[in-house]
């Protein structure tokens, strides 16, 4: 009984590991502040190309 328990054991950490290479990957988090980081650079260069575009004589 001892050894059929170990066999089954191993075999579902086989089986764990294996399906969660297959599951979908969890995006990267984020911090808050990185994320407002990114929100105001991204706000800049929309500003920024449109004043640029003009050129200068």
């Amino acid at each position: 009984m001892n050894r059929q328990k170990k066999l089954q054991q191993l075999f579902k950490e086989k089986a764990k590991k294996a399906s969660a290479k297959l599951a979908p990957k969890k995006p990267k988090y984020i911090s808050k502040a990185d994320r407002l980081k990114l929100a105001e650079e991204s706000v800049q260069e929309s500003t920024v190309p449109s004043t640029a575009g003009v050129p200068v004589a």
